[in-house]
């Protein structure tokens, strides 16, 4: 068998060496999640931790991996007593795969036999498999919700529960739990966030010379893996040696009243929810106490803590990345934060009437960066970047849903003025009239509903109707396969029943063929990909407007990224149409694209909407299951080509014939409107909004009712 690349020959990535092996030390500290772009050692680094944790004691031919000095009274294997053979082996390193079911990873229970002959018969999951070892779920943001809430209520618990009709099987899971993943695919739940221990973004080195060393010793592996690992299998062991140190030690560490109150001070300082972070940080500050053998926390150790364990955990607007500002963190772990400088107030220079700096707002991170500057000229309001929620607007306020005041709005004849500029393009004002610097979007607020009409079959989410492995129960029908995962016990007994005599029955027991039984059809919600098509023309480039527009896109992205959707970003302007975001679960970069989306130039209607017509045709092969739904944001214009709008008409209707759902949102302003979005919708088979109606209640089945009134 070949060896596994040594932990102690990767290159760099510290933070994560770190937390690795404070998670050995302590499993109670609650995994890692590891955050980075692709290929940079993140799962080579996992793989190589399972050498280094200690070998395992376990109760001959136990499937739960019991340990004989303490065996789980529960053990479906079980019971087992003292007298119990042992044996050792090496700790487990089993991988969840992301197509994983909910039985593979708890395991599953025969409700055939639990049925006809009372027995419950268990076949153990991964969870089982894991127990005393590590677990590794590489890709954890691409798993089902509902895996890895499962996944974490166990990593939390110490044990993974089976349910299935009243038929429950219990048993012991303690492992070590980590999870990686690429942000750029999409991100965790926050509340899934916090249920990580730790958490570390790594990234590839720039420094030339250690890029280098990286390349120079995975070529030395992959020409003689044995002897590679040969060559670093001394400082190998010395870890593992200090590791189960730092285990036999970590019982006798103290954590001082002190460095107690330090670890509340900081995580009150970022305004974490819950106490779920002071616990972490705690255990992981003495963790490293154990780990450098010392047995009282530092205040070191309760600084390194904080880095990893509330980075994610801060309170931030959902399309901001996990960070920490180590200024602010310093300033939370000083000894005294709250007492004034004497030495400065004895100064008689001083003044009582110095102006001071203001402090950040609370909830904001205290970044380098000032906020957005709303209409009013003050910052962007709780929905904007650094807040919290999105509001909605209140009635009869003087700011409409899309992010500006009614003041502001350009006069008519400004207006049809500067589109007149930028439909021109270069000829009437060179390059600056042909594109304008992007603007900045307003604040984002809360919007309606927007589903799929009819009923779907894809991914997990909170978007349209499907049919899904949870949910409400709305009917039953013979399973597609053996053993369901979902048995409609009524079903199955109503089917049994009228055999019973022809059958022979003759005790209390219920006779029972595999042809009876019957799984239970369950509707709940699905995530679905919302495709954006955004015109960036100059019909569109008023600054007031398009603030307004990207105002509603960025509110649709945050409903998308809460509603569990995939979104793609598709823009058109000057001569063609530009796939800017392929269809992805990280709707923050959606935002950023949007925010860095410059205008100008003609508008070229036909162009994106083939464009959108192309990515979803892809998208459909790549993942056929996930229904579509297009968001075309534009005032319907199409001045590009010799037949503009007449091209748009047939690239309309080509999208129409395929059945995607189809929204058109009417960006068109001023008194005189040519209604031309409203043609463009009719063309889809789609309903048509303006901007100010995305913010209203009420918009679930738009789609659907207006397909069954055409």
């Amino acid at each position: 068998m070949t060896a596994g690349y040594p932990f102690s020959a990767i290159v760099g990535l510290a933070d994560l060496r770190l937390a690795l092996l404070l998670n050995a030390v302590s499993p109670g500290v609650g995994g890692v999640l590891v955050r980075g772009e692709k290929g940079t050692a993140k799962s080579t680094m996992v793989r190589a931790l399972a050498a280094l944790l200690p070998d395992a004691a376990v109760v001959s031919g136990c499937r739960f991996a019991c340990d004989p000095a303490a065996p789980d009274p529960g053990c479906p294997d079980g019971p087992h007593d003292g007298s119990a053979p042992g044996e050792t082996r090496r700790a487990r390193l089993v991988e969840l795969p992301v197509g994983a079911t909910e039985d593979r990873l708890v395991g599953s229970l025969d409700l055939e036999r639990a049925l006809a002959e009372g027995v419950k018969a268990y076949e153990p999951g991964l969870l089982a498999a894991a127990h005393r070892g590590l677990l590794y779920v590489d890709e954890v943001n691409l798993l089902h919700d509902h895996l890895v809430d499962l996944l974490l209520d166990a990593a939390a618990m110490g044990t993974a529960h089976v349910e299935r009709e009243g038929v429950s099987v219990r048993h012991a899971a303690r492992f070590l739990l980590v999870g990686t993943m690429n942000p750029e695919e999409g991100e965790l739940r926050p509340q899934l966030l916090d249920r990580f221990g730790l958490t570390v973004e790594v990234a590839a080195s720039r420094e030339p010379r250690e890029r280098a060393e990286v390349v120079r010793r995975r070529l030395a592996y992959e020409a003689d893996p044995d002897g590679f690992a040969r060559r670093w299998a001394d400082d190998d062991a010395a870890l593992a040696v200090r590791i189960t140190r730092a285990r036999a030690l970590l019982p006798e560490v103290r954590l001082p009243d002190r460095e107690l109150d330090r670890v509340a001070r900081v995580c009150a300082a970022f305004e974490v929810d819950g106490l779920r972070a002071d616990l972490v940080t705690a255990r992981t500050a003495m963790a490293l106490a154990a780990w450098d053998g010392r047995t009282a926390v530092e205040a070191g150790d309760v600084r390194q803590a904080a880095l990893l364990a509330l980075p994610h955990r801060r309170r931030r607007n959902p399309f901001d990345a996990p960070g920490l500002d180590t200024d602010r963190l310093d300033e939370a772990l000083a000894d005294d934060p709250e007492e004034p400088d004497d030495a400065a107030s004895d100064d008689p220079n001083d003044s009582d009437d110095e102006e001071l700096e203001p402090e950040p707002a609370p909830g904001s991170d205290g970044g380098d960066e000032d906020p957005d500057p709303g209409p009013d000229g003050g910052p962007g309001g709780s929905g904007g970047p650094g807040g919290g929620k999105p509001q909605v607007p209140p009635q009869g306020d003087s700011r409409d849903p899309r992010g500006a005041t009614s003041s502001v709005d350009e006069a008519p004849a400004a207006r049809e003025s500067e589109d007149a500029r930028g439909e021109a393009g270069p000829a009437a004002g060179g390059a600056a009239a042909a594109e304008q610097a992007a603007v900045a979007a307003g604040e984002p607020y809360r919007t309606r509903l927007i589903a799929v009409p009819g009923l779907g079959q894809g991914a997990a989410g909170r978007r349209s109707r499907a049919e899904t492995g949870t949910g409400r129960t709305t009917g039953e029908r013979r399973p597609a396969r053996a053993g369901a995962a979902r048995l409609h016990l009524v079903g199955t007994v109503r089917a049994a029943a009228p055999h019973q005599v022809a059958r022979g029955r003759s005790g209390p027991g219920l006779v029972l063929r595999r042809d009876d039984v019957r799984e239970a059809v369950r509707e709940g919600r699905e995530g679905n990909l919302v495709l954006f098509a955004v015109d960036a023309s100059g019909s569109m480039a008023a600054r007031a407007r398009m603030r307004a527009v990207k105002s509603a896109v960025l509110s649709l992205l945050l409903d998308a990224y809460q509603r569990r959707d995939k979104v793609g970003l598709v823009t058109f302007r000057g001569g063609g149409a530009e796939l800017a975001l392929p269809p992805t679960s990280s709707v923050e970069a959606g935002a950023a694209r949007l925010a860095a989306l410059p205008t100008g130039g003609r508008t070229p209607l036909a162009a994106g909407l083939l464009r959108a017509y192309e990515t979803l045709r892809v998208e459909r092969l790549r993942d056929p299951r996930r229904r579509a739904l297009l968001v075309v944001v534009t005032d319907g214009r199409a001045t590009y080509g010799r037949d503009a709008l007449g091209e748009a008409r047939r690239a309309a209707g080509l999208l129409a014939a395929t059945g995607v759902a189809s929204v058109v949102v009417d960006c068109e302003s001023g008194p005189v409107r040519l209604g031309l979005a409203a043609r463009l919708a009719a063309d889809l088979c789609g309903p048509v909004l303006g901007l100010g109606e995305l913010a209203a209640d009420g918009l679930a089945g738009l789609v659907r009712d207006l397909r069954a009134a055409g």
